[in-house]
């Protein structure tokens, strides 16, 4: 009479196996994201909410950074796997970071503006001459995208007094108290300032740099000579959700306001500005890798050009 409990509770301990059999082979992988929530890193966290990554074989986990620069020393230090960050993190390569590109994730610079106050004297760019005009800092990709802002107005490298301040907080500060005239930083940071009524944008640099590789996302040494097929099912993952986003607006605002916790307005913004210049294919142009090398010495962050083709790969990529 105990054999019908007998063979449930078996085939439930056989269920239960099953289950946890299926849970082990998710393979882990660790995401960096060089800014918490900045718009064009936010498919790595729609990613695991739709479950474009899971259905890849992944269980994978997200780590928010302050920039580049601190993002790429926990990749150094085997912290993470891949990492989500900018174009010139490239030279960070030529520096020995042991990692490479594995796919050009964005390509015009959408996702960085510069702002002005509201009720500010600056109207027009050309009230931008000798005036002063935050960075992050030295060397970064909001003070290669100013300096040629002043070198295209004709004013030569120092027309704009390019201020680095750190942090965005401390240059949204720097320009509430008229200690700086206008900041140039990333679009989520400057649409919480045209929301709170205190920003106006100046200028979008995705409309003056065409040719461009604002993002790119970079595997360590290690993943891709130990674990090939993950970060193909990573890619995989990752240019599935681009689509998932493409195709259903409305979801992916939403999913990217929980997730990055800012207002849907902004993350409405942040969607309009990112998703065009999102790639679909993550493949690298020739041209937007020779402006990022020629970026590179302009601000002195390499003494000459690097050969890029040595500093990535295409072997990754969906088919």
């Amino acid at each position: 009479m105990k054999t019908p409990r007998i063979t449930s509770l078996a085939f439930a301990a056989a269920i239960l196996a099953l289950a946890c059999g299926a849970a082990d082979a998710q393979t882990k992988i660790r995401v960096g994201k060089a800014q918490p929530n900045q718009f064009a890193f936010v498919p790595a966290d729609i990613g695991i909410e739709i479950g474009a990554y899971k259905k890849q074989g992944l269980d994978v986990e997200i780590s928010a950074f302050g920039g580049d620069a601190r993002m790429m020393q926990a990749l150094t230090a085997d912290g993470i796997d891949i990492a989500l960050g900018g174009g010139p993190a490239f030279a960070t390569i030529v520096k020995g970071a042991p990692m490479k590109a594995v796919a050009a994730m964005a390509n015009q610079p959408n996702t960085i503006l510069l702002v002005v106050r509201k009720d500010g004297p600056i109207k027009t760019i050309a009230d931008l001459k000798d005036k002063k005009v935050s960075v992050s800092t030295a060397g970064s990709l909001t003070y290669w995208l100013t300096l040629q802002l002043s070198r295209e107005q004709g004013w030569g490298p120092d027309g704009i007094k390019i201020t680095p301040l750190g942090a965005a907080n401390a240059q949204v500060a720097a320009l509430k108290t008229d200690q700086v005239d206008g900041v140039t930083t990333d679009s989520v940071t400057v649409y919480k300032l045209v929301e709170d009524g205190s920003g106006r944008v100046l200028v979008k640099f995705g409309d003056r740099v065409k040719d461009f590789h604002v993002h790119v996302i970079y595997a360590s040494n290690k993943l891709i000579q130990g674990n090939p097929d993950a970060l193909k099912a990573f890619l995989a993952g990752w240019f599935e959700t681009i689509r998932f986003m493409r195709d259903n607006r409305k979801q992916a605002i939403e999913i990217a306001a929980k997730r990055t916790g800012v207002s849907e307005a902004v993350a409405t913004f942040g969607y309009d500005d990112t998703m065009p210049i999102f790639s679909l294919t993550g493949q690298f142009q020739a041209k937007a890798l020779d402006v990022l090398a020629t970026s590179f010495v302009d601000t002195k962050l390499l003494p000459s050009k690097p050969d890029m083709a040595q500093l990535l790969t295409e072997a990754y990529l969906p088919k």
